[in-house]
């Protein structure tokens, strides 16, 4: 009789990308927080490889809200005449380098997956390794409103366009997945604009795999209210993360029993100071 695979992790936590709504993904990471439950393992696209990359680094929620509602998730980007993007992401590596005292994804004291989309050839990466800013900027980088990032000589864009749920990297390798979604997609009251048309192309594209993320979670998270909130705009940051919140709080409590036991029982530290 063949012995049962041993999982590597005990906790994943899977975070979509979203635009501004990633500070939904603060709430949430911050009322599971609350109850003992922090990921040993996080796996992050576009707006979710930002939270994860500042969770992944020993931030607190909290603390990364405060540094991105300050920053401004998205109010760091410039308009440039057309080229490969209308909008360029300059601030977001310089946040990065700036608050984050790790150059190196593999050096992060949380394993995290970053997804991120090769241009060249059409295929999804899952990346673990290699520069950290740069292969967030490309993670976050959605084709046509942002220029694409060049690494190791291939143009790469927001992983989202392929992959927005990106559980795959830890299929197999946890007792139990969390997955973050924030880009649930509803029927606009409007889509006006050049910039609106192709946000909604965008979501419209990246919806295809929620049921293969829903599959492979053991929790599933998708706050409905977050379809009121545009996704490149900052201006209802408290409101989103109260969102994320009370999504959590209002959940009952069996659902969260066996993470929380699996927390408690970590030979190691979790990955969130103060723990």
């Amino acid at each position: 009789m063949p012995l049962k695979e041993e999982k590597q992790y005990n906790l994943g936590l899977v975070l979509s990308g979203g635009g501004a709504r990633g500070f939904a993904h603060l709430g949430i990471a911050a009322a599971l927080r609350e109850k003992g439950i922090v990921p040993d393992i996080i796996s992050g696209v576009s707006a979710g490889a930002i939270v994860g990359t500042f969770l992944a680094a020993g931030k607190t929620p909290e603390e990364t809200f405060g540094i991105l509602k300050k920053c401004g998730l998205f109010r760091f980007t410039k308009l440039q005449l057309p080229r490969n993007g209308l909008m360029r992401l300059d601030g977001l590596l310089k946040m990065i380098r700036t608050e984050i005292p790790y150059d190196r994804i593999e050096e992060l004291p949380v394993p995290l997956y970053v997804g991120i989309a090769d241009l060249t050839n059409g295929d999804m990466e899952y990346r673990n390794s290699g520069p950290l800013g740069k292969t967030v900027l490309a993670s976050s980088s959605i084709p046509v409103l942002f220029s694409p990032v060049e690494l190791n000589g291939c143009l790469y864009a927001d992983g989202g366009l392929l992959n927005n749920i990106p559980v795959e990297p830890l299929v197999g390798k946890c007792r139990k997945i969390i997955v973050s979604n924030i880009s649930p997609l509803q029927k606009p009251a409007r889509v006006n604009g050049l910039i609106q048309v192709i946000v909604r192309t965008f979501l419209m594209s990246i919806h295809a795999r929620v049921h293969n993320a829903r599959d492979h979670a053991d929790l599933y998270i998708e706050p409905p209210e977050l379809t009121s909130f545009e996704i490149l705009s900052v201006s209802h940051a408290d409101e989103m993360y109260e969102i994320g919140y009370q999504t959590i709080r209002k959940m009952e409590e069996h659902h969260f029993t066996e993470m929380t036991a699996l927390c408690a029982r970590r030979n190691e530290p979790p990955g969130f100071p103060g723990e």
